[in-house]
Formats: C-alpha cells, structure tokens, sequence
C-alpha cells in the first residue's frame, strides 16, 4: 500500500508541472533567426530608428561596403580572417539585420551569429541588390 501512495504522488506531481508548465525552457526557445524581404528589412530599420540596441549589420568587403550601403551599417568583412572574432565582440543581447550583395554571405554570417549565441538576427534574403532595385536608398 506504501508503495502506491508514492506512486500517487508522483503521478501527481507529474501531472502538476505538466499542467502547469514548470519545465524549464530553453534560453534558445526564445532566439530568432529570419530571413527576411526588402519591405520587412525597410519596416525593421524605420521600426527601430531610435533603439540604441538594433544593428544594421554589412558583411561585404569595404570597397563593396564604400560603394553604397544601407545608412547607419557597420561594416564587418565575411571574408576576413577576424570575422568571427569580430562577431563575438558584439552584444549579443542585441537585434541585429545583416545583409550582403545576394544574401549568401549574410545567410552563413547568420548561422555563425546563431552558433555565438546572438539573440536576435534579421537576415535580408535578396540582399542589397534587391534592395537598390526595389528604390529603396543607400549612402557612401
């Protein structure tokens, strides 16, 4: 009889913290990686003009980052030896959108940014060219 009354009790228990949720949840439940269009990236970037805590984040090489870029960008070259030293510098607790020429190498950049624990990552899928098709501006 003892050893069914544990049992209860435990089925209880169980049953509580299903109920009720008290699993832990994971840290990573709450990070966002997304690829995202043009009009998002634009909604984004006006969204949060202000916040001292959005990144607008260029991953090309310097002469393409000098040629025209998204105001506001700081420039991190993919291809540098650094990059992921570079990437690990930043805070983490930031949201970040990250573009390239096309999206390949702000698509990798993202999934090296997750691999660093980033919280929040915002990837433009087309890239700045679809960016400066759509009209959308760029400074020097």
């Amino acid at each position: 009889m003892k050893f069914i009354n544990y049992l209860l009790i435990i089925f209880i228990l169980l049953a509580a913290c299903f109920v009720s949720g008290c699993a832990v949840k994971n840290s990573a439940d709450d990070r966002i990686f997304r690829d995202i269009s043009v009009q998002e990236a634009s909604d984004l970037i006006k969204k949060n003009k202000t916040n001292p805590d959005f990144t607008i984040l260029d991953v090309r090489t310097l002469e393409e980052f000098k040629g025209g870029h998204i105001e506001n960008a700081l420039n991190i070259d993919f291809y540098s030896a650094t990059f992921k030293e570079e990437l690990d510098k930043l805070d983490k607790a930031n949201i970040y959108f990250v573009y390239c020429r096309t999206g390949n190498r702000s698509g990798q950049a993202t999934k090296i940014m997750e691999s660093l624990d980033f919280r929040e990552v915002y990837n433009l899928s087309a890239g700045i060219t679809d960016w400066i098709s759509s009209g959308l501006s760029v400074v020097q």
